[in-house]
């Protein structure tokens, strides 16, 4: 069975959720504190959504000194399954495990609602189960959500096929269809090979038939599909 780590950081709160999107996807959870200096041989991490450190200083920037982050690290370069959800992908971009950084909202404000995301990319470790070009709609919820990069580094990204999701118009909403002015609408992206990546619309949270929509569960079904595969090979 794949088994998953979630990190717990201090402050972190979407653990539960996250642990019960892996099982439901058939992998085996398994609950890492930030202190850990190994992954207890997990296929797989997530780092999940919250307030890590209380998003001091700067979302994810204490968090990137973790101990487990040494660990987080090592599977990356391993070629392992490493996935940032919201707080998380602040943490590898402050990680500089994906490039780029999330700053404050361009309204200056939080924004917790419903957003609409095109899968760019099913060829990595948690859009596999998805179509490209698949538009699912999943919430989001945070302050410092604005992507932004070089001009450079936002140029390698399109050229190289790196933009995993991307904000498009919601269909009957005059609400601004990127919830938080991330530039070339960029709601997560991932390494070269698809390996490791970072988003910031939460699945987990919209991850149930009970909630209304699982929309967000392919993404676990995904990774854990795809952790698998990496096992047996």
């Amino acid at each position: 069975m794949t088994c998953v780590a979630v990190i717990r950081f201090p402050g972190s709160n979407c653990e539960a959720e996250t642990l019960a999107a892996v099982v439901r996807a058939g992998g085996d959870a398994l609950l890492v504190d930030y202190r850990d200096t190994h992954l207890h041989h997990a296929d797989a991490v997530i780092l999940p959504g919250g307030f890590a450190y209380g998003d001091y200083l700067r979302s994810g920037a204490i968090a990137r000194f973790a101990p487990v982050m040494q660990a987080v690290k090592a599977l990356a370069d391993a070629g392992g399954a490493v996935v940032g959800i919201c707080n998380g992908f602040q943490v590898l971009c402050e990680a500089r495990l994906l490039p780029g950084a999330l700053q404050r909202n361009a309204q200056q404000r939080f924004v917790s609602r419903p957003v609409d995301v095109r899968i760019e990319r099913n060829d990595t470790v948690c859009t596999a189960d998805y179509d490209v070009g698949e538009v699912i709609r999943i919430p989001v919820a945070h302050g410092e959500g604005r992507y932004v990069a070089d001009p450079a580094t936002l140029t390698a990204l399109e050229a190289e096929h790196r933009v995993l999701l991307r904000y498009v118009p919601v269909a009957g909403s005059d609400l601004p269809h990127n919830p938080n002015g991330s530039l070339h609408d960029i709601a997560g992206i991932c390494n070269a090979a698809g390996t490791v990546v970072g988003f910031m619309p939460h699945p987990e949270r919209l991850a149930d038939r009970v909630l209304g929509s699982d929309a967000g569960q392919r993404f676990f079904s995904s990774l854990v599909r795809s952790a698998r595969v990496e096992v047996a090979a």
